[in-house]
């Protein structure tokens, strides 16, 4: 029994013996690995390819320099892909290059419009009765001026008016004429005052009448000065000849000679076209940076090369429900009556300037899937890079991110660098 209980013994201690080491073993530090887990590894690669500057293998980066690019370096997954061409390729390519600058850049607005005649500067030439049309003195495309003859009408109401003035204006003579006698005879204490009194209320009664008959005429369209002459008879009492409100160019015409016109006949259209305006749609974010005053520049698609200056005269009241803009309009001057209205029109509204910005021609930035790509020549090659812009000015885009000033970009020939890449990219994609 005794020998029992000592062999048990002897196997408990060695068990507790073996247990303490294991533990000591446990707690102790494991050897530093050469190499860390696969997890680890790949963020460890992720962030050195994120961090890099201009090697393109995967050296040490520039950090300075990919602040400025803020990290925006690669697209696609084309990782550390370049474009390498000899001289002999850049030429028969036709690469051509700029080196980014900073400078000034103007903060612009763009919103596309019409352009519009402002309607104080329109008329349509009407009668308001039923005429004939005898001559025709302006056609469409003849500039005229204010007061100028442009079409004479027949019309017997226009000659009944004229003859009822000629009858107010004799009985006005006459009764005139009456009166001054009268007033005579009752100064000189001959003329009974009752009769002094009937001529004068016969004169107030010519004078109405003739002004109601002068009245009626000038609705016809009958200037003071042909009012003067129907005194002397002079012209066809049954003629009226319509005039042009104001300077303009004639736009419209349906006038036919012998043809009947009334009031539902609109003869002819004079517009001013030396001021016009240009009504465009502007964002409802976007409307707290347009004001009154506000300097904007209007290109149309027919003279692309030219810029018309005009200024904000209106701001519009209502949103569109339906496209959530507000109309915004620029009075334009119509240098060489180049502007027709009716053209659409490309407004850029001048928001402001800041003293140094990265800008880059806007032939320079190609658009791809990821974004915006332009290629940058480094020692390694052409380097794509995807870039953030911002506003643009005068064909200029703002760079945001992706470039910094120095570095030198390609504006000519980066369509067929883009292909080049495209191929690099399958060729490293095969292999891999």
């Amino acid at each position: 029994m005794r020998r029992s209980w000592i062999v048990l013994g002897a196997v408990i201690v060695t068990a507790a013996a073996w247990g303490c080491s294991s533990a000591g073993e446990s707690s102790s530090p494991p050897e530093a690995s050469s190499s860390p887990p696969a997890g680890v590894e790949r963020g460890a690669r992720a962030g050195a390819r994120a961090g890099q500057g201009r090697g393109a293998r995967g050296g040490p980066g520039n950090d300075a320099g990919d602040a400025a690019r803020g990290g925006m370096r690669r697209g696609r997954g084309w990782g550390s892909t370049v474009v390498r061409l000899s001289a002999e390729q850049e030429r028969s390519l036709g690469v051509q290059t700029i080196t980014a600058r900073a400078g000034p850049f103007r903060t612009t607005l763009r919103a596309m419009g019409e352009v519009t005649v402002p309607l104080t500067r329109k008329a349509m030439v009407s009668c308001a009765f039923p005429a004939r049309i005898a001559r025709i003195h302006a056609e469409v495309g003849t500039w005229v001026t204010r007061g100028q003859a442009v079409v004479t009408l027949q019309s017997d109401e226009v000659g009944l008016a004229k003859t009822e003035y000629q009858k107010a204006q004799a009985a006005l003579d006459l009764a005139r004429r009456s009166f001054e006698r009268e007033t005579r005879l009752f100064d000189n204490g001959v003329g009974a005052q009752k009769t002094f009194f009937a001529m004068e209320s016969e004169l107030k009664v010519a004078e109405a009448t003739r002004l109601a008959a002068e009245r009626r005429l000038h609705v016809f369209g009958v200037t003071d000065e042909e009012i003067r002459g129907l005194a002397d008879n002079h012209g066809s009492p049954a003629e009226l000849t319509l005039r042009a409100p104001f300077d303009g160019r004639v736009v419209a015409s349906s006038a036919v000679l012998g043809a009947m016109v009334d009031a539902s006949r609109e003869i002819l259209t004079v517009v001013d076209t030396r001021v016009l305006w240009v009504d465009a749609e502007i964002y409802e974010r976007d409307i707290a940076q347009v004001r009154l005053g506000q300097k904007a520049a209007v290109r149309v698609p027919a003279y692309p090369d030219e810029v018309f200056e005009g200024t904000v005269n209106y701001i519009g009241d209502v949103v569109r429900p339906e496209t959530r803009t507000i109309s915004v309009r620029t009075e334009v001057p119509n240098r060489n009556q180049r502007l027709k209205p009716g053209m659409f029109a490309n407004v850029v509204f001048q928001i402001g300037e800041r003293p140094s910005v990265v800008a880059l021609p806007a032939q320079a930035i190609l658009d791809d899937t990821d974004g915006h790509l332009v290629f940058v020549r480094t020692a390694a090659g052409f380097e794509p890079r995807l870039v953030e812009l911002g506003s643009q000015d005068n064909g200029n885009r703002e760079v945001v991110r992706g470039v910094a000033a120095g570095e030198v970009v390609v504006t000519g020939g980066h369509y067929q660098l883009k292909s080049k890449l495209y191929e690099e990219a399958l060729k490293g994609g095969h292999t891999h």
